[in-house]
């Protein structure tokens, strides 16, 4: 498991890439660009990149942790 050098939500930058998801979560990146994938995830598509917005990160984290979406 990574360790993320991320210790508090003001420390995100405001768009995540999938690197950035992989440190947060600590799983690997190739694990992060399959999460980006999935339907629920809220990816953003800015050309050919994918990002989240820190709000919306923390808001599927959250439905996860809670038991939301399978």
């Amino acid at each position: 498991m990574r360790e993320s050098s991320y210790k508090s939500y003001d420390d995100l930058p405001l768009f995540l890439n999938a690197e950035t998801v992989a440190k947060v979560l600590g799983v690997s990146i190739s694990s992060a660009y399959e999460l980006m994938h999935q339907p629920d995830f809220p990816v953003v598509r800015v050309g050919s990149r994918m990002v989240v917005s820190k709000e919306k990160f923390m808001a599927w984290v959250s439905v996860q942790a809670e038991g939301g979406c399978q």
